[in-house]
């Protein structure tokens, strides 16, 4: 297990106090501490080794995610809206047909997905916030058709919850709900978090703190390793889980995740069938109130992270990059950063990984998301957060 310490994004400092600041930072890193000199160009700026282009501002974007087969990038906003770009003409665009969502906390409009087949079915997947009695609430994962009826518009028909976190809880906090389809195309992983409850992460006839994975229809997917118990019992892939906001396969096909420790004890995760990651039994941060958890090495029969930050990294959403355009980052992790401000470059090592680099930026990032080029477009959190594409600089 990796303990990354605190490493600050220096910005136009002398060589000289570049030299102790690294040699200050104590981590498994390339390069000690991550200088992120900002510049503006004519028509960009220059972050590290990305030359930055906008393309619109959107309030609240969770996640983003690119159409097959025109290249649009869909973005959707936490409050409801779903819209998208033309990366090619700069032309925006907004869907109808969206979920009604329940809106505030940490909870709203989630994740988009295309399917596997999305050239020939047209599907698409969404997660969001449903309202339940009582003042409860829960993540669902819907799918429907896509349409689009002009450069400017489209709108989604037939659209069908296949999945609800089981059960709804009081509360705004903690929903996860990324989603992931296998490399194979026949699966669906969704990130289902404590919701802020802790102990049902251990509990594994709920689906909170747990992972899923589940048919293309949201059944539950056969040879999960409790495909023999009830439901929801039958749907899990892993459990002990606190709040996952990352979630993705590597080149060699393994399920990897990011998650939010407590006061401390960010996540990096190889995510095993069956295992359970301990959460609230042990941790590498504290409670909030400056109460101890027991560090995750005190429970070695408990799968142990690759990569745990403390001071935390806060993280978004999370890709392993796959394209030529930074042809040397082929099979890394970039986890985008909400507190540190920053994208974060992860490199793995068989079943270890250790953090290569740092590129701070001006905002909080919530998403990360690879383009059909190779680009990578990151969206900043909040409102009018900007939707950016980092190309090399």
């Amino acid at each position: 297990m990796i303990i990354s310490k605190n490493r600050f994004v220096l910005a136009a400092l002398s060589p000289a106090i570049l030299a102790l600041a690294s040699c200050g930072a104590t981590a498994s890193v390339d390069n000690g501490a991550t200088v992120s000199s900002i510049h503006t160009t004519a028509d960009a700026k220059i972050i590290g080794p990305f030359k930055v282009t906008e393309h619109g501002t959107f309030n609240e974007g969770w996640a983003g995610a690119f159409e097959p087969t025109t290249g649009r990038i869909f973005v959707t906003e936490k409050s409801g809206q779903l819209k998208f770009v033309n990366p090619e003409t700069g032309q925006t665009g907004s869907v109808s047909g969206t979920p009604e969502v329940d809106y505030g906390g940490q909870g709203g409009f989630g994740d988009i997905a295309f399917a596997p087949d999305y050239a020939d079915s047209k599907m698409i997947y969404l997660s969001w916030v449903e309202a339940g009695d009582g003042e409860t609430r829960g993540a669902v994962v819907g799918r429907g058709t896509l349409a689009c009826e002009s450069d400017a518009a489209c709108s989604i028909s037939d659209l069908d919850i296949i999945w609800r976190q089981t059960p709804k809880v009081t509360g705004r906090g903690h929903y996860s709900h990324r989603i992931v389809f296998s490399p194979d195309g026949q699966h669906l992983f969704v990130a289902s978090g404590d919701r802020q409850k802790m102990q049902p992460a251990q509990d594994t006839s709920n689906t909170l703190g747990t992972i899923v994975r589940l048919n293309l229809d949201g059944t539950p997917a056969a040879g999960n390793p409790m495909a023999d118990k009830p439901a929801p019992t039958n749907e899990i892939w892993s459990y002990g889980h606190r709040n996952i906001l990352g979630l993705g396969f590597d080149a060699q096909g393994r399920l990897w995740d990011v998650e939010h420790g407590p006061a401390g004890g960010d996540e990096f995760n190889l995510v095993a069938a069956g295992s359970n990651y301990g959460w609230p039994l042990v941790s590498d941060g504290n409670h909030y109130d400056g109460k101890k958890i027991p560090n995750n090495s005190t429970r070695p029969d408990l799968a142990q992270s690759a990569i745990t930050w403390t001071p935390v990294i806060a993280p978004g959403g999370m890709i392993f990059y796959g394209g030529d355009m930074f042809s040397d980052w082929k099979g890394t992790a970039l986890i985008a950063g909400l507190s540190s401000n920053e994208l974060v470059h992860v490199k793995i090592d068989g079943d270890g990984a250790s953090e290569a680099a740092r590129y701070g930026f001006e905002n909080r990032l919530r998403a990360v998301v690879e383009a059909p080029d190779g680009a990578i477009w990151v969206i900043e959190d909040g409102e009018g957060g900007r939707l950016l594409r980092l190309t090399p600089a």
